[in-house]
């Protein structure tokens, strides 16, 4: 193929044809290199446990990633970045020759600090599982076993629906974390059936 039609076909390309997903199910993120699982893991805030605790917490993980033959992890950062706000705010006070509308700057960067380290703390983990060509009858039991598996070592997990596997993809590639529902296609919200 040339070059050119390589670049028409890239542009009429799909956002998820890009990113290289097939498809979003109720369960699941379908790919070329198969069926990823996710399953959300609550986090554990381990500053406040003791070091045994903390010894145990991290003996319980490699107990699961030792029963699980091809697991891959994922930790995201759900929260949102503030540094291209607080850049523009440093670089507005430097140029404001009022002195009460710089003061109302600053005021306003001391906020975003502070909104920045209470949001420090929203991660989220994954655990994931590539399916790659079992037998359909063989995956809900092998799905349960390993959510089986994490509840059984102290983990608060569940499996990821099409909400939060959507919620998840925005938060990964757009850093998007206020969106309350996302769509299958821009708009469709706007789209009324029927007239």
């Amino acid at each position: 193929m040339s070059r050119k039609k390589k670049n028409d076909a890239k542009e009429k390309a799909s956002t998820r044809q890009l990113m290289g997903i097939a498809d979003i199910t109720d369960h699941a993120l379908v790919t070329g290199y198969g069926e990823l699982v996710l399953f959300m893991i609550k986090p554990t805030n381990i500053s406040v446990l003791s070091e045994s605790s903390v010894g145990a917490r991290i003996y319980a993980l490699m107990n699961v990633l030792k029963g699980i033959a091809e697991i891959e992890m994922l930790c995201l950062n759900s929260r949102e970045n503030f540094e291209d706000n607080k850049a523009h705010l440093r670089s507005r006070m430097e140029a404001e020759q009022n002195p009460i509308i710089r003061k109302l700057l600053l005021q306003d960067a001391t906020a975003l600090d502070r909104m920045q380290v209470q949001m420090a703390t929203a991660r989220e983990f994954f655990i994931i599982i590539r399916l790659r060509e079992e037998k359909e009858s063989e995956v809900q039991p092998y799905l349960s076993l390993i959510e089986k598996s994490l509840k059984d070592q102290g983990f608060t997990t569940k499996k990821a629906g099409e909400a939060d596997i959507k919620r998840l993809l925005g938060v990964y590639y757009e850093q998007n974390v206020t969106t309350e529902k996302y769509e299958n296609f821009d708009g469709e919200r706007w789209v009324i059936f029927g007239e």
